[in-house]
Order: structure tokens, then sequence, then C-alpha cells
């Protein structure tokens, strides 16, 4: 696999591309500042990358709470205006259950277990039926 690894410019969070996908790995907590940074460099990203899909791993995370909820929604959505698909990748059992429990729902995200399953997902066929609608 051919993988063109170059980083965006991000304020505290890496978004690196590999590919035609955008690699965003979350490491503990996200602040607003450095949220909002990170969904301007995604959107310019896909934009300027032509990128097809973004992968988000938060197995780093310890806690998702309603404003990160919030915030991967949010880039999942601008994803998806710029033509791309979103996956979540390595969300720990306590986060999905936490999620659940907040009854937050995550509109626009696919996700797998781990990013190497992200990455296959989005490399599936444009009509399987695991791809997310546009």
């Amino acid at each position: 696999m051919n993988h063109d690894l170059s980083r965006a410019s991000t304020a505290h969070v890496p978004v690196l591309r590999l590919g035609d996908v955008l690699l965003i790995t979350l490491q503990g907590d996200l602040h607003d500042g450095a949220a909002e940074q990170l969904q301007q460099d995604v959107a310019e990203s896909i934009v300027r990358s032509r990128v097809t899909g973004v992968v988000i791993d938060i197995s780093g995370v310890e806690i998702v709470d309603s404003f990160l909820g919030r915030v991967l929604a949010e880039i999942a959505a601008s994803a998806r205006l710029l033509a791309a698909r979103t996956v979540v990748a390595g969300m720990r059992p306590a986060v999905a259950i936490t999620l659940v429990e907040l009854g937050l729902t995550l509109p626009g995200l696919r996700t797998a277990l781990s990013t190497e399953a992200a990455m296959e997902l989005l490399a599936a066929s444009p009509d399987d039926p695991l791809r997310e609608p546009r």
C-alpha cells in the first residue's frame, strides 16, 4: 500500500495523510481552542488533499464527554459536506457505555475497533452496504 505521509499544520493535534485518508489520533483531553483548530484543519486538509476519508483514533482517550462527542459529530458533518466519510476507531468499552448512558448519538460517524479496520472500511467499494450513505 502506498502511503503519502504528510502533516497538516495543527495547534495540538496532528493530522496525517495516508493515501486518500486523513488520520487523526486524539490523546487525552481536547480543549475548546484545540477542538476548533482541529475542526478547521480537518476541513482544510480534506479540500487541499482531496481525501475521501477521515479516521479519528480515540484509543488514547479515557473519557468521551458531551463536548468531545459534539466535536466528533461536527468533524464528521463537515467531512460529509466535503464528500469524505468519517470513521472513529479504537473506542474503549467504557467510552461506548458512557456515550450510551449520556444518550449521545454520533450522526455521520461509523465506528471500527482499530485503525486498520477503519482504513479497510473506508477502502471498501462505494457499493458496499457498510458504506456511509451520502
